[in-house]
């Protein structure tokens, strides 16, 4: 069973490569990135900023 992910931090994080606010999908456990099109993983509560990990969006 994962850990949940802390929506505090939300607040403290931004996209890696746009600077922009992210926003939480916790059907997915993702970071979603709008601007950068991108979404980021949530792993054992842990979000993984990485570029090489997130996934393309529309």
């Amino acid at each position: 069973m994962s850990q949940p992910f802390d929506r505090r931090m939300l607040e403290a994080l931004v996209c890696p490569v746009t600077q922009a606010v992210l926003t939480y999908d916790a059907e997915r456990a993702e970071l979603i990135s709008k601007a950068a099109h991108l979404a980021f993983p949530i792993r054992d509560g842990i979000p993984i900023m990485l570029v090489s990990e997130a996934r393309q969006i529309d």
